[in-house]
């Protein structure tokens, strides 16, 4: 999202200028980009709103920022702000959106396998389903050995993670053999 900050209509043309040519470098290549030079709402409505709807990226450019050869980007993931050069822009916000997925990735597979806790009896998988509900209201991932023909209940469907280690067990529902843990998940 690009959201210009101007005074006036010679402003306004100035930064319209400059900002078609860094809209055609980002879609080139291969960024989805708006540039928000709507004149109902001003720049701190603008932003609040792009914010709200997770705009990852937000160049905010002005007319003492074009004669800088900056613009402001301001980063929703870290919230953070900082001045770029013009020059290479596209480039900086197609490495900066891939450093975006990245960081968002590994925090959810932090927080995933950090949720994940083992049970080797249908005991020990009550009293941490029990105990996860009434302490924390985020989804609670259970690993524990089961066996895909099982034929429990829908509600009981476990997942079979891709790539799975495979791991010899028994199921702790039916006590059938298992080649593998399962995956189980509440959800509040």
């Amino acid at each position: 999202m690009i959201v210009p900050i101007y005074k006036g209509a010679d402003q306004k043309a100035g930064i319209d200028a400059k900002v078609e040519g860094i809209v055609k470098e980002l879609k080139a290549l291969g960024i989805r980009v708006k540039y928000d030079d709507n004149d109902n709402n001003r720049p701190g409505w603008k932003f609040a709103e792009y914010e709200m709807k997770g705009v990852p990226v937000r160049i905010a450019i002005g007319a003492r920022d074009i004669e800088n050869n900056v613009a402001e980007i301001a980063r929703r993931d870290t919230k953070t702000k900082a001045s770029q050069s013009l020059d290479g822009l596209a480039q900086h916000i197609h490495q900066l959106l891939e450093e975006i997925q990245d960081a968002m990735y590994k925090k959810a597979l932090e927080y995933r396998d950090s949720h994940i806790t083992k049970a080797d009896s249908w005991d020990e998988f009550e009293k941490l389903l029990d105990k996860r509900r009434v302490h924390l209201r985020t989804l609670g991932w259970y690993r524990r050995n089961g066996s895909r023909d099982q034929g429990t209940h829908e509600s009981h469907d476990p997942l079979h993670p891709l790539n799975n280690p495979q791991e010899a067990g028994a199921c702790i529902l039916t006590g059938k053999p298992s080649k593998e843990r399962v995956l189980f998940a509440r959800a509040y």
